[in-house]
């Protein structure tokens, strides 16, 4: 009896004190980490920003669900890149809209569909606070043939559903910690969310000699792409991922816009061979929006003056930030809007500036 009362009392050995300290060390430091980045939540997972602490936010697709579910706003914008340039303090100053940035670069449209079901979660506190009054998308019919269910990056999910035991993933992330709570702390430079995304050119590399530098044209199709091709993907883009929002929501005006390309997307889809085959997904998706009376449509890409003038871009695509303040106010002013019928109309004057252009002469210099 007496050995076994000797056995009760014997002391932990030096590794057994050693592990158990570790453990409940690495306990403490997690919770503690758990609970440092639920109450900062860099990606507004649980609630609005903290006033006065210096956010990072420069992650479209682990920031984005936050921002649409838990930020104060009345009208948002959303697409691709061709999106990512507009400054939100327009949009108040022009049209009196307390707007908020859900860009993901490269979009597809269920992309669109994925921050929109989280901008009209009911469940979330800025719906509940907020009408959403305007939606801004830009569309990239080039997209529209994608499948319907595809993203353009892997979503982490933990972050889009509701599942709160799958949090962990986000509560206990070192990157998260290290990045965007230590590091802002530190550095103590926050982003401006007028500006959120905005790509990394400056105005030096808006320039014709930048842009012919890096194009690398297409390479030549002989086959002409049968001039309905696009349209069977193009319609179920559009009734699985867009047009359930805009019938659901009379409440809220869309504007679906068509970014201003510069001339050099058009002499892809000349060397691609589907000039018709494009023309008429572009008329069909203008066709098919215009049909509900809470869409306005607007086509940008026959402003000629600005397509065909490559010092207005940093490749082929993307323009500078000041187009995007001139689409604003075609938004408030209706300059470019483009009304049911008029689409056609639209898609000559584009056609006229595709075949007076000069390519020849534009890919016979040296930059």
């Amino acid at each position: 009896m007496k050995q076994v009362d000797q056995n009760r009392k014997r002391k932990m050995s030096p590794a057994g004190k050693a592990l158990l300290t570790f453990g409940l060390t690495a306990g403490i430091l997690l919770l503690m980490t758990g609970i440092l980045v639920g109450y900062v939540d860099p990606f507004f997972h649980y609630h609005e920003p903290l006033s006065g602490f210096p956010y990072v936010v420069d992650n479209q697709l682990s920031q984005n669900p936050g921002m649409a579910r838990n930020m104060t706003y009345d009208s948002c914008i959303i697409g691709s890149s061709m999106t990512v340039n507009f400054h939100t303090d327009d949009f108040q100053q022009i049209m009196g809209l307390d707007t908020l940035k859900l860009s993901y670069s490269g979009a597809l449209p269920h992309d669109d569909y994925n921050i929109l079901n989280l901008v009209y979660d009911d469940t979330s506190r800025a719906r509940k606070a907020n009408q959403v009054k305007a939606v801004f998308i830009g569309v990239d019919a080039m997209t529209y043939t994608a499948g319907t269910e595809d993203t353009k990056y892997p979503l982490p999910e933990y972050l889009y559903d509701r599942n709160p035991f799958n949090d962990v993933s986000y509560l206990l992330n070192k990157d998260v910690l290290l990045q965007y709570i230590l590091r802002p702390m530190i550095n103590r430079d926050p982003t401006s969310l007028s500006e959120v995304y905005a790509s990394w050119w400056t105005p030096d590399y808006y320039n014709i000699q930048w842009v012919m530098h890096n194009y690398v044209p297409s390479a030549k199709t002989a086959q002409e792409m049968p001039a309905d091709e696009l349209l069977a993907g193009t319609r179920e883009n559009l009734e699985e991922n867009i047009l359930p929002f805009i019938k659901a929501h009379p409440e809220t005006e869309f504007y679906m816009f068509f970014p201003p390309y510069s001339i050099l997307y058009w002499n892809d889809v000349l060397n691609e061979n589907h000039l018709e085959a494009t023309m008429n997904q572009y008329e069909y998706i203008a066709d098919t929006l215009l049909q509900y009376g809470n869409v306005r449509v607007f086509y940008f890409q026959n402003l000629e003056d600005v397509v065909t003038d490559l010092n207005n871009y940093a490749d082929y695509t993307h323009y500078k930030p000041e187009i995007n303040q001139y689409m604003v106010k075609c938004f408030e002013n209706g300059d470019c809007e483009v009304k049911a019928g008029e689409m056609p109309g639209q898609l000559k004057k584009m056609r006229e500036i595709v075949d007076r252009f000069d390519f020849k002469t534009l890919f016979s210099k040296e930059y």
